[in-house]
């Protein structure tokens, strides 16, 4: 955290706890909140803001806040955008699968305040803690969310990379760490052919569609200081990726996270372990534990009896 704020900020976000959480954040002074810059955030600025240790709260009003300030929006797509993750995040709040939502107003919202750390990547490997994680998936796909249902987000976003790595491919003769050979190579490669090709596969696995998070790594899952219960230990983030797409890629993306780790300092910033990937016993752990937890769901909502397996149940 840093603490430099600037009078302008202390303000804006005072006026803001002020009007949206009452209580004791209405009988404080600007000077008196506690604010604090939180770094992370890549599109939005985010801010710790807390009722001084003198002043208790009065009646259910949160004592500490998450405060998310959105980054410039520009467009139709974009603004779009911010909308469906801001009722995406109070669907998720509601469902308790998510940070709580304390307040939504034009340019950012207030969130709970979570005391945690996201998990470093060979935490994913943790049988316990993969088990929490697989039913956290299976919660969040059982969900009927209000935005398109169709799987279009996998397409459009392979599209927008394409589109933006052939032309960075176009302009560059030499980059650092890779050789002249492989830059080459590189630029041969068909990658629409390689993009239909793929959408061929998929067409034939006939994954089903479901509300997806689509960025399921370990920055994006906090492990909580304090807990009430197992379960309870492991806390989702980061919704801006939501949408519907097939099952079969959420999993799949978390199993390949397991290799990954972005908690590096030095260029690239990342480094890829592909021994790290599950083996086929560890993926069975998860998707067993997940198909458990969403036919338990799905029979709860469908009053459906089954005696179908988890292993069974149905196509990822």
């Amino acid at each position: 955290m840093s603490s430099e704020i600037t009078c302008e900020m202390r303000d804006r976000a005072y006026r803001i706890c002020r009007d949206y959480l009452h209580g004791a954040w209405k009988m404080i002074s600007p000077g008196e909140m506690i604010v604090k810059r939180i770094s992370g955030g890549l599109s939005n600025m985010l801010y710790y803001c807390a009722l001084p240790v003198s002043q208790t709260s009065k009646a259910a009003e949160p004592s500490e806040v998450l405060l998310r300030i959105y980054g410039q929006v520009h467009g139709e797509d974009a603004l779009e955008s911010v909308l469906a993750e801001s009722v995406i995040f109070a669907l998720l709040s509601e469902r308790r699968l998510g940070p709580r939502l304390y307040g939504v107003f034009p340019g950012g919202r207030l969130e709970q305040f979570i005391p945690a750390r996201s998990l470093f990547t060979s935490e994913l490997a943790d049988p316990e803690l993969s088990a929490i994680i697989a039913t956290k998936m299976a919660n969040i796909h059982s969900l009927n969310v209000p935005i398109s249902k169709e799987p279009t987000w996998i397409w459009n976003t392979m599209g927008k990379w394409l589109k933006s790595g052939q032309e960075y491919l176009c302009k560059k003769t030499k980059i650092d760490g890779v050789e002249n050979s492989t830059l080459e190579r590189l630029k041969k490669i068909n990658y629409h052919n390689e993009m239909d090709y793929l959408k061929q596969v998929v067409a034939k696995v006939q994954s089903p569609v479901v509300f997806a998070h689509n960025d399921m790594q370990e920055g994006n899952i906090l492990l909580k200081t304090h807990t009430k219960s197992q379960e309870d230990r492991i806390c989702l983030i980061d919704f801006e990726y939501c949408s519907y797409n097939y099952r079969g890629f959420d999993l799949a993306n978390h199993f390949c996270e397991w290799m990954y780790n972005y908690k590096v300092a030095d260029h690239p910033y990342f480094t890829v372990e592909k021994e790290n990937f599950p083996e086929k016993d560890k993926q069975l752990h998860f998707i067993r534990t997940y198909l458990a937890a969403y036919e338990a769901l799905r029979r709860g909502k469908c009053s459906i009896t089954t005696n179908k397996s988890a292993d069974d149940a149905l196509p990822l």
